[in-house]
């Protein structure tokens, strides 16, 4: 399916202030991009590199006073995701010598102290893809999806202790569980089509049967019409501005919409 998604910034910098940020994709396995626009208003010089995650990250400095950075794609995604759920857990000894670094507990995601609740979320789920989809629904239903609960500091033991928690949380509880049964979890953010409110969106991934597949604990079922932005250990790894100015950048508002296309000419 083609989608188009936007995401408009408006910021005010008090002092000049460097920033880094995550908000145009990459062409990928599931997803291609058709066409993209980015726009910075007023403009500065921006370079562009990829991170150790293979994000595609841009570098500029925000000028002291307002400013409106404006993203514009184009992209052809799955509109269904993949679905294993006899895909096999992958023994460490086989694992890409990329995906190995996903087993490791991150500051968000404490996975060396959630062993036990690991095991009693999955039961007698076999490894692999159901051991990751158990702990997807278990999320789905004992956490209740609600704002106001976590901070930016909120890790994945906070948000079982709290009950609740929004997308991020969700993503950081899922990536622990797995990681503490030696399944390989990584965390995405992105654009899904469809999502009430729309805003940028967090979910996880699963290395199982030798590949990655999508987990997200914010939907009752499966769903495609996804646009990958970044992937991280967890959200330390995935902001999507991240600015280093002596006195904070201030987000004064943020502007998402994701739209479904008809087939594009050629």
């Amino acid at each position: 399916m083609k989608l188009r998604a936007a995401c408009t910034l408006s910021v005010t910098a008090t002092t000049d202030c460097p920033l880094v940020a995550m908000l145009r994709p990459r062409s990928g396995q599931a997803q291609w991009i058709i066409s993209d626009r980015y726009d910075l208003q007023p403009w500065v010089p921006t370079t562009e590199f990829v991170d150790s995650y293979g994000n595609l990250c841009q570098r500029l400095t925000v000028p002291r006073g307002r400013m409106q950075i404006g993203v514009e794609v184009t992209m052809e995604v799955d509109a269904q995701i993949a679905v294993a759920p006899d895909a096999p857990q992958t023994p460490v000894s086989e694992l890409p010598h990329n995906v190995l670094l996903y087993l490791l507990q991150s500051r968000y995601c404490p996975s060396d102290r959630m062993v036990e609740k690991a095991l009693a979320v999955v039961g007698d789920a076999r490894p692999g893809y159901a051991q990751a989809e158990r702990i997807r629904a278990w999320i789905q239903q004992h956490l209740a999806y609600r704002y106001g609960v976590s901070s930016a500091s909120t890790d994945a033991l906070d948000t079982l202790e709290h009950g609740a928690g929004v997308c991020r949380d969700f993503a950081h509880v899922g990536i622990a569980l797995c990681r503490s049964l030696q399944i390989p979890a990584r965390m995405v953010v992105g654009y899904l089509h469809g999502l009430v409110p729309m805003d940028l969106h967090a979910w996880f991934e699963a290395f199982v049967g030798g590949r990655w597949y999508t987990f997200d604990a914010t939907q009752v079922r499966p769903r495609g019409g996804r646009i990958v932005l970044a992937y991280g250990h967890d959200a330390a790894d995935v902001a999507f501005i991240s600015d280093y100015g002596a006195q904070p950048l201030q987000v004064n508002e943020m502007k998402v919409e994701v739209t479904a296309l008809g087939d594009l000419p050629g």
